[in-house]
């Protein structure tokens, strides 16, 4: 099996192949994963607003989480920290940039107040603790899992407060055995794609002689935002555009307190040249939003849109011109 491996990614073609198989594994393999997990709970009398703060959340990230600890667990460091801030700056940059092009997003007033500034502070301490340690060391990555469980308990304390009508969850409904059978392929799928995305990010970063930190901001961080961006666009798309945004910030603060805290939790990950700047990046692009969302309005509109793309295209101008 090695030396087949060995042999695929001897080919550049072959390579970029064995890439994209990783990124299609890695989305369907989530999608499954959430579907025969959803299903399982579900026939334990779970509800789907507590599903959907699970579950499904956790789906999303899955991606993210299966390459950057598939990274960690390889010593691609790089990889593993540039995939959860270039994919948080794609979130933000670019999926609410497109989407509020398409129809104007609007806020939450409980987003505003709460689940916006955690995703500011995120990598406002991931920025500090680099600062601090030079790298996301143990005590990094607790801090930042119990930031996470704040998250999580603010979340279900919401729920329970408001009142909610139980509607039709989004998660289908399977057998025990398909559940079951859906939830092993899905995590098969999750394991294989990352291990495929990693080591043909890290093959071809080789062979163009570029870092694994820009492939990471750049390729992986947008084939792992590819559920988000297409999650996005479509609610924009059918005018519901306001859930792009609770899509997005979600995303954000699982990425960095859970992902990174993880991580770093149970194995150091190092700072690289450059990683000031891309956390940098992601706390002006929260900070944007929560700017824009303070307007009259309360959203973030086709120019504040505008202005996120081109925020984000000339960071990532100035990242591969001064490589």
């Amino acid at each position: 099996m090695s030396a087949i491996l060995s042999a695929v990614f001897a080919n550049p073609y072959l390579t970029v192949i064995a890439l994209l198989l990783g990124f299609v594994l890695l989305i369907y393999g989530a999608d499954w994963l959430v579907d025969g997990a959803g299903s399982i709970a579900g026939r334990f009398g779970v509800s789907n607003l507590v599903i959907g703060l699970t579950v499904v959340a956790f789906g999303t990230s899955m991606p993210e989480f299966v390459v950057s600890m598939l990274a960690a667990i390889n010593h691609n460091t790089e990889l593993a920290i540039t995939n959860v801030l270039g994919s948080n700056s794609i979130n933000t940059f670019v999926v609410l940039g497109l989407t509020a092009l398409l129809y104007p997003i609007s806020s939450e007033e409980s987003s505003r107040r709460f689940d916006m500034p955690m995703s500011l502070l995120g990598g406002v301490l991931v920025l500090v603790f680099v600062m601090l340690f030079g790298c996301l060391n143990r005590l990094a990555g607790i801090v930042l899992l119990l930031f996470f469980l704040l998250f999580l308990w603010h979340s279900f304390r919401c729920a329970k407060s408001a009142e909610v009508v139980e509607e039709p969850s989004d998660v289908h409904q399977y057998g025990v055995g398909m559940s079951i059978l859906l939830l092993f392929i899905g995590l098969f799928g999750l394991v294989i794609g990352g291990e495929l995305i990693v080591r043909s990010a890290t093959t071809i970063a080789s062979s163009l002689g570029v870092s694994d930190a820009i492939i990471g901001l750049t390729v992986v961080a947008l084939g792992t935002s590819l559920p988000e961006l297409a999650t996005s666009c479509i609610a924009a798309l059918k005018k519901n555009a306001d859930l792009a945004l609770g899509n997005v910030i979600g995303s954000n603060i699982f990425n960095i307190f859970f992902i990174l805290g993880t991580g770093a939790a149970i194995s150091p990950l190092p700072s690289y040249d450059g990683l000031w700047l891309d956390a940098a990046m992601v706390i002006l692009s929260s900070a944007m939003v929560l700017l824009f969302v303070q307007g009259k309005k309360k959203e973030v509109s086709r120019l504040a849109g505008a202005l996120l793309l081109i925020v984000y295209a000339a960071y990532l101008a100035y990242r591969l011109l001064t490589l």
